[in-house]
């Protein structure tokens, strides 16, 4: 008679942990860039919503402000804590307004898509390459 195997050996094992280490490094890039993405999002999100802000102030002040408490701004940082929002006035006209948000980390994203910039004029810039408002990589 044959006895029942009890257990797993050491090569089973092993087996399992090559494929699992394998899925990781398969997927871990894939979640990074989900990640940057998404906190790209919430930048130029939070920068839409400020420049809404603006308008609405300015409707009731016929004036802009640069205080993000007055637009209902908590913080200076997005929910995510990657970006900082920063909000003047346009020295190019009176009546006008730049809001920016900056990349806090020196890392590779920062190369990518150091800053937003939005201004009251709708016009979006961004740098170091101009599509970060569109490009999804």
């Amino acid at each position: 008679m044959r006895k029942k195997m009890a257990g797993i050996t050491l090569l089973e094992l092993m087996i399992v942990v090559v494929i699992v280490a394998l899925l990781a490094a398969l997927s871990y890039p894939n979640y990074r860039e989900y990640v940057t993405r998404a906190k790209r999002n919430e930048a130029m999100a939070a920068l839409l919503k400020l420049a809404t802000s603006q308008e609405k102030f300015y409707l009731q002040n016929q004036t802009f402000t640069d205080d993000l408490a007055l637009l209902g701004f908590a913080s200076d940082l997005t929910d995510s804590e990657t970006y900082r929002l920063t909000v003047g006035g346009n020295p190019d006209l009176a009546n006008d307004f730049s809001a920016r948000a900056t990349y806090q980390y020196d890392d590779g994203e920062k190369g990518k898509c150091e800053w937003f910039q939005i201004g009251g004029n709708g016009n979006k810039d961004s740098f170091p390459s101009t599509d970060c408002w569109t490009r999804q990589r």
